[in-house]
């Protein structure tokens, strides 16, 4: 693919694009453990009302309960189980038409992909089906206390994932260019190797699969719990969280998109499989830390958004 100028990003709260699934399943029960060991030790009263509330939702027993029971599950860990399966729901239950009914095309509230124009034709206009709306949604039926407790047990498993997801670069950034006038589908159809012997994947799949690759409980558990204790984590020296409101953290989900996904329009992709490049020598390395960091914010973020919507 051909070398980029720098990226023109005014007017990228307009448009959006489509894009596949946010961080891998696990990956989102990563952020649903950091919430979890945040509102412990801060609002344990929260703890308790959104794991009782989520023993409402339809797919407890069918989806949930066996797991939470499971011999390598102690008791007293349950509830933490139980927050990282509701993060990974929204993506487990893509299939089922309950919750995602083809008239109201749920699978567009995973994601707003503001574009990055590089150059070519002008980007397409916004979808107001989007993950903005999609959280707005599900929020006020949480809020709603006279909603079925089903129906808020959905929305707040929905909450859970669309704060990790709205974390994940590519969900709100869409790449326009002369080869990809149409966009890139959130970095989907942005071929690259992540080292010289590595397969070919796409972009979005990339930084998908930052955080973790495993799905085991006891993993992801110590997953979180190492990414929250480390030092450059710790909550002050977290300055992003001074941030509040939903689409300000997909704003700045975008900025950092357009800095360290896209580099500025300057990284090099393939819109096929068979001419995909490796990436720079640096940029795993860099990837890697970034998203780690979305990630615990992500985490914080929930347990913030938790407290106030069940208080």
């Amino acid at each position: 693919m051909r070398k980029r100028p720098l990226v023109l990003a005014a007017g990228f709260l307009l448009t959006l694009a489509t894009a596949a699934t946010g961080w891998n399943t696990a990956g989102h029960m990563v952020s649903g453990a950091i919430a979890y060991q945040v509102l412990k030790v801060d609002h344990p009263d929260t703890v308790a009302k959104v794991a009782a509330l989520l023993r409402e939702h339809p797919d407890f027993e069918t989806r949930w309960k066996h797991r939470l029971e499971a011999d390598y599950v102690d008791a007293e860990e349950r509830d933490l189980y139980l927050f990282m399966l509701a993060a990974r729901w929204a993506d487990d239950a893509r299939d089922d038409r309950r919750f995602y009914p083809p008239d109201q095309q749920r699978d567009r509230w995973h994601y707003i992909n503001w574009p990055i124009h590089v150059s070519g034709p002008a980007a397409t206009p916004p979808d107001p089906n989007n993950i903005l709306r999609g959280f707005a949604v599900n929020a006020a039926i949480v809020k709603n206390a006279e909603a079925a407790a089903a129906d808020r047990a959905v929305a707040l498993a929905w909450v859970f994932h669309l704060v990790g997801d709205v974390h994940q670069p590519l969900h709100v950034a869409n790449l326009f260019s002369a080869d990809y006038p149409t966009g890139d589908r959130g970095g989907n159809r942005f071929f690259i190797r992540a080292r010289e012997n590595s397969s070919v994947i796409n972009l979005h799949q990339f930084w998908d699969d930052l955080i973790i690759g495993s799905g085991r409980f006891q993993d992801t558990r110590h997953r979180a719990v190492e990414l929250r204790l480390r030092p450059e984590f710790e909550r002050p020296k977290l300055t992003e969280l001074e941030t509040a409101g939903f689409e300000n953290w997909a704003k700045e989900g975008f900025a950092v998109a357009l800095k360290h996904t896209y580099r500025e329009g300057n990284l090099q992709g393939s819109t096929t499989r068979t001419e995909a490049p490796v990436l720079p020598e640096d940029y795993v390395k860099n990837a890697k830390a970034v998203g780690e960091r979305r990630i615990v914010l992500a985490g914080y973020r929930l347990a913030a958004v938790l407290h106030e919507l069940l208080r």
